[in-house]
């Protein structure tokens, strides 16, 4: 088996622990995530950040253990432990202060969900597989390709386990799935014929020629974006047919028209638009 992927795992985990660690040691706010995380019932509210900022600490002198030359595989086997005291202090934290941040990465508040669990997980197997590691400059020589893109899945896993994140990539990836597959713009989507009738009787249109409609709805049809509605009216002493063209698939009453059709002698008696 090919020892390159075990070999990039300590710039993965290092990177991991320096991004982690700099965020405990150096955040403005890290005392107040230390307050807000699970610390303050296992350790008290007042050493809580202290052993934070500590966590942090052993984590940046870890990750310069992994990035640095030379490797050692206790170095990654050291990893190791510290993700397996993640995974405690995770369930620790669930079962303890469920109601608590897990302070891992952000000081943004983030409860413990099984994203945590799986961020650790994730953290822990790369360990293991890097405690066969050989230096990781060779790997990247030899293999930048695979190993570039063995790092950026890594990554983007972690990244896709991390709550921390998600206003940077989840949330606009979701603001965008809802711009692009919004319902009201979903063409094979059927809009109620309830939501038509709601709109044109708040319209202007509606009220102009309402006093001369003489029967419910007789029938309606879609053509593009429009729904037509028809009704029975009486009009100057004829019998017609009032005509509605209703959006479709927006929420515009002061678009709909209306015309006053004498079927019989195909004639347009009156034309009205929603001014």
């Amino acid at each position: 088996m090919a020892e390159w992927p075990a070999s990039v795992q300590p710039l993965f985990v290092g990177a991991t622990l320096l991004w982690s660690g700099g965020l405990k040691c150096a955040g403005l706010s890290a005392g107040r995530a230390a307050r807000r995380s699970a610390l303050r019932s296992l350790v008290g509210e007042e050493r809580a950040p202290a052993v934070y900022r500590l966590t942090g600490a052993v984590e940046l002198l870890l990750a310069a253990a992994l990035l640095a030359p030379p490797v050692y595989a206790g170095e990654a086997v050291a990893a190791a432990v510290l993700a397996t005291g993640f995974l405690a202090y995770l369930a620790y934290a669930r079962i303890a202060a469920p109601g608590s941040s897990c302070g891992c990465m952000s000081a943004r508040p983030t409860p413990v969900t099984w994203r945590g669990f799986a961020r650790a997980g994730l953290i822990l197997a790369a360990a293991l597989l890097g405690t066969r590691a050989g230096p990781w400059w060779d790997a990247a020589a030899g293999h930048p390709w695979a190993a570039g893109t063995l790092l950026v899945g890594e990554a983007a896993a972690l990244v896709a386990f991390s709550p921390e994140a998600d206003r940077r990539w989840l949330y606009p990836l979701r603001r965008l799935r809802v711009r692009l597959r919004h319902p009201l713009a979903d063409r094979s989507f059927d809009m109620p014929l309830e939501s038509s009738l709601q709109q044109l009787h708040g319209s202007t249109a509606y009220r102009q020629v309402g006093g001369l409609l003489r029967s419910g709805l007789r029938e309606s049809w879609d053509e593009e974006d429009v729904r037509v509605l028809c009704y029975t009216a009486e009009y100057e002493g004829r019998l017609a047919t009032a005509v509605f063209a209703v959006p479709l698939r927006h929420y515009r009453p002061e678009e709909i028209r209306v015309a006053l059709v004498d079927e019989s002698a195909a004639a347009t008696l009156l034309v009205l638009d929603g001014a």
